[in-house]
């Protein structure tokens, strides 16, 4: 079972979204089947990637990065949150009390320690905090993981 994790950006705009879930299917659909999909199922990237991972009919496991993960969330994906929490084959849940920066990275690499690639959603810039879709990237370069980066023509962030 090939086992894809997801780094990507948050808050993107519908336009921007819908590109990428688009974009997201045609890659998962070549990567074959069956596949686990491995998300932190933050807004943006994260759940549009858990949701695709589920309609193309692969596993989702979720990665919590804090116990206040969710309330951190934007009020309208919290919602969407417990949906994807709901239908995941398992949850891992970091030992982080607070969503914070450190927090993040240290899912990103509990993301990578079972992943055979890293989609990122990514618009090829700098993060914008320590633990951001660059960041990930890096060190899924580092580990010699393969990386396919998802940013459509015409896509933008807010």
């Amino acid at each position: 079972m090939t086992r894809i994790a997801i780094s990507g950006h948050r808050g993107l705009p519908p336009d921007t979204a819908e590109l990428v879930a688009t974009e997201l299917r045609a890659v998962l659909g070549e990567e074959g089947s069956p596949i686990t999909g491995l998300s932190c199922l933050a807004d943006g990237a994260d759940q549009i990637f858990a949701r695709v991972v589920l309609d193309l009919g692969g596993a989702l496991e979720a990665v919590v990065p804090a116990q206040r993960y969710r309330e951190a969330l934007p009020d309208e994906a919290q919602d969407r949150y417990d949906e994807l929490v709901r239908h995941a084959a398992e949850v891992h849940r970091l030992p982080f009390v607070e969503s914070t920066s450190e927090a993040h990275m240290a899912a990103g690499r509990h993301l990578l320690d079972d992943a055979d690639t890293l989609v990122a959603v990514w618009d090829g810039l700098p993060a914008r905090g320590h633990g951001g879709t660059a960041d990930v990237v890096a060190e899924a370069l580092a580990r010699g993981i393969r990386v396919r980066v998802v940013w459509p023509a015409g896509a933008h962030r807010d």
